[in-house]
């Protein structure tokens, strides 16, 4: 497995010092991204480094559900406890609270399984990125990448309990009644909301950049800096819970539900990727120094296509997605690839021959980055060692699944992306997934009892 090195005592007591701390936030994210973990005081946040936290949080579905194909098969029905290990390279100030401090971490320690002892780590989506940084350490390159973020601020009616966009603050007269793309007077409406937003993400450390009105009703679209990807894959998952707890004290919701609007575009999380070679001296690894395409940009892009249909469980992980897909606006069908086109899956964007990258558009925003950004850099390194060849074209041979069963059918078949998550990982994500998706389809209206229940505030 690929459990994280435990800090030492007086790391941990080290990395505490200066101004007085009570206590430290270990957060640790699940397959839905939703940040789970607890708040201990700092001095047994030190005795214990880190904490403990019961396993039974790795299979949970986003209802909190406990899949019987899930705990007993796969995971303890016992609920054994794990190590939540600290990452102290994202340890920092909570937003508002002076004397706390939140650190992302990691599971590990021994689970009892059917097939024997597992570490936790296999069940971790943020060490199945770190695995993959690993390949690319080891074959000698480094990856760059830069996310852009689409969310809705809403608000639900109180006498019917449709959406609708919210005012700026509770005492506006004003709201948006249509679409008003790229409105910079009705972005100014929510000033106060980006401003205390932008104030935590720079407590934090979330590198961004800028935001708009997107091309939906009450949408906006964040983009960051470029870095290192499990940095940014840690800063889109602090992100999205920091926009969401602000939101809530403003007096509306934000969320990256893949589809709130049937006739409205989606939420869309969009990754640019580029890679370099160590040391070398021309290190763009997607352009040759004339500015032409490398041929490793194709091989890198026909990795992508060649396991896409499986990746969309991860790309697209909940029913909602696919209708996301179905009544599309830009959101891609086919595995398709070439400059440009924002309806392609596997975009190349205009740019120099040093910026040379891939901007993969398939993931909503209800995707997890980390395993979204796992999944995109390892399935390109398998093209890159393979030799693949690219895919031109967007025939019924480059269709993607359209439901959440087909795409996790695709996922359970594909030995690439089980060798590159691993077997425990896997399994209890189709498990999870599977059981989501039948808790929803026995509903008598699957999207006003489920999506718009709980994916609305939990994607």
């Amino acid at each position: 497995m690929f459990a994280l090195p435990r800090p030492a005592t007086q790391q941990l007591r080290d990395a505490l010092a200066g101004e007085p701390v009570r206590l430290v936030e270990c957060v640790l994210g699940d397959f839905t991204s939703v940040a789970r973990g607890k708040l201990v005081h700092a001095d047994d946040f030190v005795g214990m480094g880190g904490c403990r936290l019961p396993s039974v949080v790795m299979g949970l579905t986003l209802t909190s559900g406990e899949p019987e194909a899930v705990f007993g098969p796969l995971l303890p029905d016992t609920y054994d406890d794990m190590q939540l290990v600290p990452d102290l390279r994202t340890l920092a100030p909570r937003p508002g609270r002076p004397s706390e401090r939140t650190v992302i971490c990691e599971p590990t320690g021994a689970l009892r399984t059917a097939g024997g002892p597992v570490d936790a780590s296999a069940w971790s989506p943020r060490a199945a990125l770190r695995r993959v940084l690993a390949r690319y350490a080891e074959a000698g390159l480094q990856a760059q990448v830069a996310p852009e973020l689409e969310m809705f601020l809403l608000t639900r009616d109180a006498a019917d309990g449709s959406l609708k966009a919210p005012a700026g603050h509770a005492s506006s007269p004003t709201r948006e009644r249509a679409c008003e793309v790229a409105s910079l007077e009705r972005l100014s409406h929510f000033e106060a909301y980006f401003d205390e937003l932008y104030a935590a993400c720079d407590v934090l450390g979330i590198p961004v950049n800028g935001h708009a009105h997107e091309s939906a009703l009450s949408q906006y679209e964040v983009n960051f800096r470029h870095g290192e990807p499990l940095a940014m894959a840690d800063a889109v998952f602090r992100f999205k819970r920091v926009a969401r707890e602000i939101a809530a004290r403003h007096g509306f919701l934000c969320s990256f539900a893949p589809k709130p609007f049937l006739g409205e575009p989606g939420t869309g999380m969009h990754w640019h990727f580029s890679v370099q070679r160590r040391g070398a001296q021309w290190p763009h690894l997607f352009a040759e120094p004339d500015g032409r395409d490398s041929a490793a940009l194709g091989h890198f892009v026909a990795g992508l296509q060649a396991e896409a249909a499986g990746a969309m469980a991860f790309f697209a992980p909940h029913d909602m997605s696919y209708v996301r897909i179905a009544l599309s606006n830009a959101s891609p069908s086919h595995a398709s690839w070439g400059p440009e086109e924002r309806s392609l899956a596997f975009r190349i964007p205009a740019s120099g021959a040093s910026s040379r990258r891939v901007e993969n558009r398939l993931p909503g925003g209800d995707a997890n980055p980390y395993l979204t950004v796992a999944l995109t850099l390892g399935l390109g390194l398998h093209g890159l060692k393979s030799g693949l060849a690219p895919q031109a074209g967007a025939g019924d041979e480059m269709a993607l699944p359209r439901d959440l069963p087909a795409a996790l059918a695709a996922l359970e078949r594909s030995t690439v992306l089980r060798e590159l998550l691993g077997g425990p990982l896997l399994e209890t994500y189709v498990a999870v997934k599977r059981h989501e998706h039948a808790e929803r389809a026995a509903l008598a209206d699957p999207r006003a009892a489920w999506d718009l229940t709980h994916l609305l505030e939990l994607a």
